[in-house]
């Protein structure tokens, strides 16, 4: 398999680049309010809940 071949294979796209900009610190010059920031904490805890039922069901899938 070519080097080009697997990049193109790991490439993380929009959903990727959302996962990343999801954790990093808010920006301060950005205006923000409640609703905003009650869904952008909800969208953290909804992925943290998804990797960690991916991790246990591959546990216990391969245990």
């Amino acid at each position: 398999m070519s080097n080009s071949k697997i990049k193109e294979f790991f490439k993380v796209g929009e959903v990727g680049h959302y996962f990343i900009r999801v954790f990093q610190k808010p920006d301060p010059n950005r205006p923000t309010n409640f609703n905003l920031r009650m869904m952008h904490g909800i969208n953290k805890i909804s992925i943290l809940m998804f990797l960690a039922a991916i991790i246990i069901w591959t546990v216990k899938r391969c245990a």
